[in-house]
C-alpha cells in the first residue's frame, strides 16, 4: 500500500520555485515584466501559486532552456506573433553564437600552439610568422601587427608581417630600425618641425624602407605576398568589414607624436609616394 498523500491547491513561492527549477527572485521578475501573472495573496500576504500558475512557470523554464528570451516568450504567450517567426529568430541567433564560439575555440586552439600573444592575432597573420625562432618578435612588433590588423585586416597585418620575417633574418637591418626609431623618438616637442634633422632623417628613413623592400623581394616574400591575398582575399569575400579606414583610424588612435616627428613622418610617405608613382 502506498501512503495516501493530498497535493495543496495553492503552494508558496518557495516551493514553486523549487518544482519549477529556479528561484523565487527570478519568478519575482516574471512577474515584474508581465511574463507571469501575480497571484492572489494569501492571508498572511503571500503570494499562492495554484496549478496554472505552475504550468505557465514551467513552460517558461521550458522557453529559457530553449534560449528563447523573455520578450519572446511574452509574445508566444500573448499569440501576437507566429510562433513560427519567434523560432525562425531564435535559430539565426542561436547559429550567430555558434559561429562565434567555432572562431573563439580557434582562436584559443592557435594562442595554445603558438603559445605566445602573436596567437591572438588573425589566422594570415600567426602562420605567416608561425617559423620565426623564439624571441624574434618583440612586443612593439606585436603592437604594431595589432594596430594594423585592426585597420588593414588581417591581410594587412600578414603583409606587414614580412617586414619583420626581414628584420629578425637581417641583424644589420634590424639595428638600423631600431636606430631609426630612437632618433624618430628624440624628435620631440622642442625640435621644430623645419629644423635641417628632420629632412635627414626623413630621407635616412627612406633608404632604410628601400633597403627593406629589396631584402623582401630577395627572401621571395613579395611572391607570397601575392599567394597570401588570393589564398586568404578569396576566404574572406562576402565578409563583414569590421575594420576602420585610415583616416578615420587618425582620428581614434592616439599617437603622441611631436609637430617634427608628424612631419618626418610625412617627408618620408611623401618620398615613398613619389615611389610609387614612378612605378605606375
Amino acid at each position: 500500500m502506498y501512503p495516501s498523500v493530498t497535493p495543496p491547491r495553492q503552494v508558496k513561492i518557495g516551493d514553486a520555485a523549487a518544482f519549477a527549477g529556479t528561484t523565487p527572485r527570478a519568478i519575482r521578475h516574471y512577474h515584474q515584466i508581465g511574463l507571469l501573472p501575480e497571484p492572489e495573496r494569501g492571508g498572511d500576504g503571500r503570494r499562492r501559486y495554484g496549478y496554472d500558475d505552475m504550468i505557465r512557470l514551467l513552460w517558461i523554464r521550458k522557453m529559457a532552456d530553449a534560449g528563447i528570451s523573455l520578450d519572446d516568450m511574452r509574445t508566444a504567450f500573448d499569440e501576437a506573433r507566429d510562433i513560427e517567426e519567434t523560432l525562425g529568430r531564435l535559430d539565426e541567433t542561436l547559429a550567430a553564437k555558434e559561429a562565434d564560439i567555432k572562431r573563439q575555440r580557434a582562436a584559443v586552439q592557435r594562442l595554445r600552439a603558438v603559445g605566445s600573444p602573436l596567437g591572438l592575432l588573425s589566422e594570415p597573420v600567426t602562420d605567416r610568422l608561425s617559423n620565426l625562432p623564439p624571441g624574434a618578435l618583440r612586443s612593439s612588433d606585436l603592437d604594431a601587427l595589432l594596430v594594423t590588423e585592426r585597420i588593414f585586416g588581417p591581410l594587412g597585418a600578414a603583409m606587414q608581417a614580412g617586414v619583420f620575417i626581414v628584420l629578425a633574418a637581417h641583424p644589420g637591418l634590424r639595428a638600423e630600425q631600431d636606430r631609426l626609431d630612437a632618433a624618430e623618438a628624440a624628435l620631440d616637442d622642442s625640435v621644430d618641425p623645419h629644423d635641417p634633422r628632420v629632412e635627414e632623417l626623413a630621407a635616412q628613413e627612406y633608404a632604410h624602407h628601400k633597403a627593406l623592400q629589396q631584402a623582401i623581394e630577395e627572401a621571395g616574400l613579395d611572391t607570397a605576398d601575392e599567394e597570401l591575398f588570393e589564398t586568404y582575399d578569396a576566404g574572406l569575400e562576402g565578409a563583414e568589414d569590421t575594420q576602420m579606414g585610415a583616416l578615420e583610424a587618425v582620428t581614434k588612435m592616439p599617437y603622441d607624436y611631436s609637430p617634427a616627428r608628424m612631419r618626418c613622418i610625412e617627408l618620408t610617405a611623401h618620398l615613398l609616394g613619389q615611389d610609387a608613382s614612378a612605378d605606375s
